[in-house]
Order: structure tokens, then sequence, then C-alpha cells
């Protein structure tokens, strides 16, 4: 029977169990949402919910309590620095689990584990070409792009160039 335990065990032992709940919390914390079983998203939410209360305290053995779960400094400031500071004003809830369809392999109940705010979305890049274009100066006409080759000419050489580069002999191993 499962009284007075604390946590569920997922059918793993003890040094294994906590490895996979760290891992799934740094994945929280990094991404902001994962995708799980629905019992390792519920444990794991317990301890993204702790970390995210130790950073919204900020005090050095914070730091030193979210560090022996995390592992990782960069982590640990981003807790700090980022994640955390988002949820000042609220008093828990910081994470939710919402259910999935059953996985395919094995019909696993799936669930997402995500914060409950999320950081705002990062612009797009420009392409690499427009980046390091120079700009025009101000006054002059914008120029013309050349027009780009059609998609079926592309296609054409591209599938039979693959091929030869396989199939080419490589230089030296006709000597040995």
């Amino acid at each position: 029977m499962r009284h007075a335990r604390r946590n569920q065990r997922l059918s793993r032992p003890s040094a294994h169990r906590k490895s996979l709940l760290s891992n799934l919390a740094k994945q929280v914390l990094r991404h902001g949402r994962i995708r799980t079983t629905v019992a390792k998203a519920k444990e794991s939410q317990r301890v993204v919910d702790r970390l995210i209360t130790w950073g919204k305290d900020g005090s050095v053995h914070s730091r030193r309590l979210a560090y022996r779960i995390l592992q990782d400094q960069i982590l640990v400031k981003q807790l700090f620095g980022d994640v955390a500071p988002r949820f000042l004003d609220c008093q828990g809830g910081y994470t939710r689990v919402l259910r999935l369809s059953p996985r395919l392999g094995d019909g696993a109940k799936q669930a997402l584990l995500e914060l409950t705010r999320l950081p705002a979305a990062t612009p797009k890049r420009a392409p690499a070409a427009a980046a390091h274009a120079p700009a025009p100066k101000p006054g002059t006409p914008p120029q013309a792009t050349p027009k780009a080759e059609s998609a079926e000419s592309k296609k054409s050489g591209t599938f039979f160039e693959g091929l030869r580069k396989l199939f080419r002999p490589k230089k030296g191993a006709a000597d040995t």
C-alpha cells in the first residue's frame, strides 16, 4: 500500500528516478514545455514548481538548492534571472499538465508539461544573405534582386548530382 509515500516510484530505483526528474525539470526550464507521460509530468511538476519558488526567493541558499537539482550554472542563472521573475506576482501554479492522446507505440498516456507563463516569442531572424548585405543609403531607390531559378530546374540536377557524388571513386583509393 501507498501510505505516507511522498512520490510515485515510476518503476525506477531512487537514483534513476532522481536523475529522471532532474532532467525533465531542466528541459521544462530550457524549452518552456515538454511532452512526456502523465505520471512523469505530475512528478516533475512538483520539482519545477519548487525550483521556481526558490527562484523567486533569490537568496544564495536558494541558488545552492536549485543547483543541487539542476547541476548547471547557466540554467540556474536563467532560472533566477528570466523564469522566476515572470511569476513574482503569483503564489504557485507555475506549471500545468495538459493531457494528450495516447502514444502510438505502447498506448501510454501522454501529457504536455508547460510553464503557465511562457517567454515572449523571439522575432525570427532575417535570412543570412539579407543580414550581411550593406544597408542602402538614404534617398536611393531599392535595387531589384535577380530572379531565382525555377524550382524545376534546381530539382532536375540535384538528384543526379547527389548520385554522382556517391558513386564517384575516392581519390587515393585506387593507389592502394
